[in-house]
């Protein structure tokens, strides 16, 4: 007889069903695990013995073959630890095998029997709901399950011994509710800037339309500060905008407590970031830095500091808005439609430009330092600014600068006209200008005769690309936005 338990394998943030299948038959003792488990998965075996022997269960000494089908299908993950040992005791008889018909069942055991949270909890259960099953998961990992869908059977309980318990209708366990995570800490605040008030405008027009930025400018001018104080203006992860990103983090085990935040994701890696850290990947492929910065911001300093062969690699998720991470035996897609936010020197030693300062390298050392940066990577960025040091009069005054909420409720206000409008367009899945395609922001901006004929001047002068033309509107519309206009006029094309 072989009894059948649902789990799922994870491709990118995609559950993919997968049957546990467990047979004991006569022969001599062997625990056989056959399915191209990886490592962690062959060692569940040891694992669902003591967990068994912790709940008073033992094996009997016969052969023991476990196949995770489908069999051609990579299996990593110690996820497959309740799965495999639920099989064993519907095989032994310890749990009636029809009570895990409706099941799904993902989680990893200690060795007293107990169960742990494992990545991928909240895709499993969506993929779960999608096929009228129920899910079996860890405590621990309840309320993030919970966020599936309040039609979805969940069981969450703390041990082994706890769900044979509920299986046999002694100690029921209850429902777990949705959780969302409260963050204590106040985000940093724009009235801390002083001056930078060409920076704070770009600051507020990049969050309104969600343009990409790039500030350039000596050490210690505010750059840094700047692109931290993003997030305070930016309004809140939208329901759809919030599973999006919470699937992404259960992936990759950051959700704390099965938690969820409806802060915008604020990732700042290291200039010394791989390719694979940054754009995922890796021997278990995992999403990088870019797709959990999906709906947020990625934050790259000391930009000309990164391997130019790791920021190239962004070229295709800043256009395309998802990373394809292909191997030999699997390809796997992450979204990552982020905001990128990047600040640098103007050269190696930082000051080039500054009055009163003279490098010795000349101009020589601005071109090698900038030119460290690809062109087709700039020609992906929206907005670059010049961000001059700061200066004393600017330090020792009074702090009367604007603060973030007020910006905030601008960059809203500008968001909500977006929103609709692109609703109107038919086009509901594209909240931001920055986010339309080249046909659709023209039909948007719609430039007058003037408005054209300035276009075809700067596109002269300046040389640029059918995608730095498309990105032109799209600031300009911002701008309009901003500024409660319908149309895109000629001066708010004068002002890029």
């Amino acid at each position: 007889m072989v009894t059948r338990v649902q789990t799922v394998a994870f491709q990118g943030i995609e559950a993919v069903p997968v049957d546990v299948q467990v047979q004991i038959a006569p022969g001599m003792p062997k625990f056989l695990l056959v399915g191209l488990p990886d490592k962690a998965v062959k060692e569940s075996s040891e694992r669902v013995h003591a967990a068994l022997y912790a709940s008073g269960l033992s094996l009997p000494p016969k052969r023991i073959t476990v196949n995770l089908a489908p069999a051609d299908l990579p299996k990593e993950g110690s996820h497959y630890d309740l799965p495999i040992a639920l099989g064993l005791m519907a095989a032994i008889g310890a749990i009636p095998s029809d009570a895990l018909s409706g099941h799904m069942a993902l989680g990893e055991l200690a060795l007293d029997g107990r169960l742990a949270a494992t990545p991928g909890v909240l895709p499993a259960a969506i993929a779960a709901g999608a096929r009228d099953l129920g899910i079996i998961c860890a405590q621990s990992a309840g309320p993030e399950a919970a966020w599936a869908g309040e039609d979805i059977d969940i069981i969450a309980p703390e041990s082994l011994l706890a769900l044979v318990n509920h299986l046999a209708g002694y100690q029921l366990c209850s429902r777990p509710q949705p959780r969302r995570r409260t963050d204590a800490r106040a985000l940093p605040d724009l009235s801390e800037v002083r001056g930078q008030q060409v920076a704070r405008r770009a600051l507020e027009v990049a969050a309104a339309g969600s343009h990409n930025l790039l500030m350039v400018g000596p050490p210690g001018a505010g750059k840094s500060m700047l692109a931290t104080r993003l997030p305070s203006i930016l309004p809140p992860l939208s329901p759809r905008e919030l599973l999006d990103v919470s699937m992404i983090q259960s992936i990759a085990g950051e959700l704390a407590d099965g938690a969820l935040s409806d802060r915008r994701p604020f990732r700042a890696p290291h200039h010394s970031a791989s390719m694979a850290a940054l754009v995922g990947g890796g021997l278990r492929i995992r999403p990088g830095e870019a797709s959990l910065a999906h709906n947020g911001i990625l934050f790259l300093d000391e930009l000309p500091e990164f391997a130019p062969a790791v920021l190239d690699s962004l070229r295709q998720p800043l256009e395309a808005g998802e990373t394809v991470i292909a191997r030999a035996n699997a390809r796997v897609t992450f979204p990552a439609r982020f905001q990128l936010i990047a600040a640098m020197n103007p050269c190696k030693c930082g000051l080039a430009g500054t009055p009163g300062h003279t490098c010795r390298r000349g101009a020589a050392c601005a071109a090698d330092y900038q030119g460290r940066v690809s062109g087709p990577f700039l020609d992906r960025i929206d907005l670059r600014i010049d961000v001059p040091a700061v200066s004393a009069a600017d330090m020792i005054g009074p702090a009367d600068a604007e603060p973030s909420s007020a910006v905030a409720a601008r960059v809203e206000a500008a968001r909500d006209i977006q929103r609709q409008r692109y609703v109107d367009a038919g086009h509901p899945e594209i909240f931001t200008n920055a986010a339309a395609g080249p046909t659709l922001i023209e039909q948007v901006v719609n430039p007058d005769k003037e408005s054209q004929a300035l276009l075809l001047q700067a596109s002269e002068r300046f040389s640029l690309s059918a995608r730095a033309y498309h990105r032109v509107l799209k600031v300009a519309r911002t701008l309009a936005d901003l500024g409660g206009s319908e149309k895109v006029a000629g001066h708010i094309l004068r002002r890029l």
